[in-house]
Parts: C-alpha cells; structure tokens; sequence
C-alpha cells in the first residue's frame, strides 16, 4: 500500500486476522489446499520501526497500543495500525471503509479506528449475525461478527446508497407495497397509517442476517459469503469505483466488485491468492482474462520531486515547539538536526511524516537506527 497514490481508492473491505490465537488452513481438497495463516502474534511478528512511527507521528494511537493488556495484543495492534494508516492514506475524501472483526480484538480496533480515521467518521457498527453449532454451556451462543463503517471525511460526504429490507408478511397483508405514512392530528392524538405511492421496502438497518458459507463450499474456513460483499459494496460504491481489499484471501471481495461492475485491487502475503483469484473468476463469473498479479512494490506517482529533506526544518520546529524528539529538551532552530524516524538504508523516504528533529547528540547517538535503541542508550522512559 505504501507503493499506492494518496486518495485512489473508493472503498476498502477488509478482513484481518482476528487476534484468535489460532492457526487456519485451506481444507485440504480446497481450490486453497496449502495455503494457511496463523493467526497468533508476538512482537517479533512487527517492525519497531512502525512503532517508532506511531509514537513520532501518531500520538493518539500510540495510547492506544500502550492500552493493549497483553504483548500479543500490542503486537497485533502495531501490526494492524501500521496498514491502517496507509489505508487512511489512500482512501478518497468520498470513500469509506469497513474493518470486519470479531470479539477477540474488536474494541481495541475500534479506538484504533477512532483514532486514525476520527471518531466523527464512524457511521455504524454493523451486526452480521448468522446460525452455527452451539459450543460451549457457560456463555451465551457467540453468533455474530462486526463490521465497523467509517467514512474518510466527519461531512457525511461520503458515496452511500440507500438499500432496503422487505416488509414482513404482516405489514404487507395489511398495507401492501406502498408506503407508509402516520402522523398526529391538532390533539396529539396519532392518526391511522395510510400509503400512498410505492415504497422499496423498509430501510436497511445494522443487523444483517446472513447465512455462513457452508463447510462443504469453504475455501477457507474464515472465508466470508458473497452475499455480505455484495451488500457493502453496493451500499457504499458505485459502479466503475476501485474497491481495495488488503486481505483477499480466498478472493471474495474480488469476485464481489467483478460480478458488481467495479474496478478492484486485492493484497495478500499467501502465494496462493492469485491463483485463487484467478480460478474462481473463471469458475463463478466465467471470466477468463488473467487478472494482473504484481508482486514488486508499485511506485507512487503523485508525490513529484520531494524537496531536500533539510527543508522541513522550520516546519517540524513548528510541530514539535522546538523540542528534541529524542531528550525533550527544548532549543534554538540551529541546535535542531533533521532526522528520518525509519532511516533511507531501511526504505523511509524524505516526505516530512517520516521526518523529525533531534538535537546533535541524541542524533549521532540514534543513527540510523530507530527511537527504542536512542532511549535504550539515553536511559529515557517510553512516551505515555
């Protein structure tokens, strides 16, 4: 993602681990048969680079991730973060974005969400409930996951379309498929219902009873069904839009936008993926054209020339109020240093988010590593 065009993108779904402490693979048999992810995490599983980038640029997340109980929850939420903000990145002004979780980790994403996104960009928290085996006897049945909506901009300016339910039985018995009109007359008292004109139905709400992908049809046994797809898709993008999916999978998404007439993109670290895409292109849409699988990191386009990085002094002296991002002592312009929080030998480009100022000593002690070895030798505490 970091290869991609700032706001490209028109929505993104996307499905991540779940934080579950297990370990999944494609049945065997499966168009997927080999592919497998583990779905455990510990810090060795995250760059501390992306920390050290959270914590320069990104306080109100880093509080996040300090709030995390366990080390496996911390190194998920890094993980998770560091994509999320690309995310952010390249989403449209007009676009939205669906995070799909469940119990495990949800309200951890949520804060995480709230403070990338903005919590006056949430929209919804979107119930999908569905039927399974009863497991276990000392809680209630756990049936349902959790998709939370955000648009890109707090201006509700983002693409929605409206859908609708149909009526129950009983509401069209009685009133048909017009639609329903009630009011109160000049007592207060409320007046019969009556219809006039037609109605699509009843508006769409936040619990969306959708049966799971039968064991006998999975892919993967965390696959989702299209019929969930269809619906986010059509409700928040139009046709000809890019939708992203950064964690295709077994390639629902995919086949979702395909089959609803818009452009799409999917990412995902299993070698399988595109062959998968391919193969249920061509099974489920009879769509025989290769899709374009890269596997290079794409080179943006919309950035231009980036200007000498030592340009962006005075406005990182702005930023910080003059204060060394290392030792937090405060000085004149001219004792400040310009540095690159992920050093240009690790791939951390000269765009100011990757840049701060340090004054000389805690910048010739860091080098080019990150922040955790300069407080490491300064003997510093971490940032709350």
């Amino acid at each position: 993602m970091r290869g991609m065009n700032s706001a490209c993108v028109d929505l993104i779904y996307l499905d991540p681990p779940f934080n579950s402490k297990a370990n999944y693979a494609a049945p065997i048999g499966s168009k997927a048969a080999g592919a497998a992810f583990k779905d455990t995490w510990t810090l060795t599983d995250v760059d501390v680079e992306w920390i050290n980038l959270i914590e320069a640029k990104h306080p109100a997340l880093y509080r996040v991730l300090l709030a995390a109980m366990t080390p496996s929850d911390k190194a998920y939420l890094v993980y998770m973060s560091a994509r999320l903000l690309e995310m952010h990145r390249i989403l449209k002004p007009t676009g939205s974005i669906y995070l799909h979780c469940d119990w495990h980790i949800g309200h951890h994403l949520k804060l995480a969400m709230d403070a990338i996104f903005g919590k006056n960009c949430f929209r919804n928290e979107i119930i999908w409930h569905y039927r399974k085996w009863p497991t276990g006897k000392y809680a209630f049945q756990r049936n349902h996951d959790v998709l939370f909506f955000y648009g890109k901009s707090a201006k509700n300016d983002h693409t929605f379309n409206q859908l609708y339910m149909p009526r129950a039985a009983s509401t069209l018995k009685r009133f048909g498929t017009g639609k329903i009109v009630s009011g109160h007359d000049k007592d207060g008292d409320r007046l019969p219902s009556v219809t006039e004109g037609e109605s699509e139905g009843v508006r769409q709400d936040d619990v969306w009873e959708i049966g799971r992908v039968p064991p006998v049809k999975q892919i993967y046994l965390t696959q989702k069904p299209l019929e969930l797809l269809r619906r986010v898709i059509r409700a928040s993008s139009n046709p000809g839009d890019l939708i992203l999916d950064p964690f295709c999978g077994c390639a629902t998404t995919c086949v979702a936008a395909q089959d609803e007439g818009r452009q799409w993109a999917g990412i995902d670290i299993s070698e399988k993926a595109a062959e998968l895409v391919e193969r249920r292109m061509r099974d489920e849409l009879g769509m025989f054209t290769k899709p374009v699988h890269r596997t290079d990191i794409p080179g943006r386009t919309d950035l231009g020339k980036l200007p000498p990085y030592r340009t962006h002094a005075p406005a990182l002296y702005g930023l910080q109020g003059g204060y060394c991002a290392g030792c937090n002592t405060h000085f004149e312009p001219r004792n400040l240093e310009v540095d690159h929080i992920i050093a240009r030998a690790k791939g951390g480009t000269d765009h100011i988010d990757n840049l701060q100022l340090l004054c000389g000593n805690c910048n010739r002690v860091k080098g080019d590593r990150g922040m955790e070895y300069l407080r490491t030798k300064l003997q510093l505490p971490r940032a709350a």
